[in-house]
C-alpha cells in the first residue's frame, strides 16, 4: 500500500495504531493533511467534508472552459445517441478530460451516471460525445464546491441500493446496473457498469 490516511475521534486508538506500526517499521507517519491525492479534506462539527475543488479548477483550465457559462443540470437521462453522428477527427483531448472526470468521481457521485456514459465511448467518440462531455464541465463549473460529506449517525448499519434497467440503450440494448453502499450512513462505494449481454 502506497498511501493511508488513518482518522478517528479517539486520539489514544491511533497513537497505538501508530505505535505499532512504527515498532514494525511498516509505516513512515506525516503530519495531518488537508490535501491527499487530490482530494481535499475538511473537519468541522458535522463531520468530515471531501471535495476536489482545486481538481476542479484545473480541469476546467485544461478545457479551456474556466470562464464558460455554468450549467444547473447534468445531461437529459432520455437522452438519445444518433450512430451516424461525426466522428472526432482526434480523440486525445477528449480521452484527457473523460479520464480525469473518471478520477473526479471520488468525491463527485453525482457525475458518476454520466461520466460513465462518456467513457464508454472512449474509443470512438464522435461530435455529440465532445458537446456532453462539456455539459458535464458546465456543470461542475456550476457545482465547483460539491463533495461527499462523512458523518457520525451514531451507528455503523451496512445498507446497500442496487438497481438495473435492461436494453434501454437504444444504439446496443445492453443492460446497466447500479450500486450505492452506505456505512453508517455515509456513501462509501458506488457503482455503474453496462453489463457483457
Amino acid at each position: 500500500m502506497d498511501d493511508l490516511i488513518i482518522t478517528r475521534n479517539n486520539g489514544d486508538s491511533i497513537t497505538q495504531l501508530k505505535k505499532f506500526f512504527n515498532n514494525n517499521s511498516l509505516l513512515k507517519i506525516l503530519t495531518i493533511r488537508s490535501i491527499f491525492l487530490g482530494i481535499e479534506m475538511t473537519t468541522s462539527s458535522k463531520g468530515l467534508f471531501l471535495n476536489q475543488r482545486k481538481y476542479v479548477v484545473n480541469l476546467l483550465q485544461d478545457a479551456k472552459m474556466l470562464y464558460t457559462k455554468p450549467f444547473v443540470t447534468l445531461l437529459d437521462i432520455k437522452l438519445t445517441l444518433d450512430s451516424s453522428n461525426k466522428p472526432l477527427a482526434s480523440y486525445n483531448h477528449y480521452q484527457k478530460i473523460v479520464g480525469k472526470l473518471i478520477y473526479l468521481t471520488i468525491t463527485r457521485p453525482d457525475i458518476t451516471f454520466v461520466v460513465n456514459f462518456v467513457s464508454q465511448y472512449i474509443h470512438s467518440p464522435t461530435i455529440q460525445h465532445l458537446s456532453m462531455v462539456n455539459c458535464i464541465l458546465q456543470y461542475l463549473k456550476g457545482t465547483i464546491d460539491c463533495g461527499t460529506v462523512m458523518t457520525c449517525n451514531g451507528h455503523t448499519n451496512i445498507m446497500g441500493y442496487f438497481d438495473s434497467n435492461w436494453a434501454r440503450n437504444s444504439l446496443d440494448r445492453r443492460s446497466t446496473t447500479r450500486y450505492l453502499m452506505f456505512v453508517g450512513g455515509n456513501l462509501v462505494s458506488w457503482k455503474r457498469k453496462k453489463n457483457n449481454l
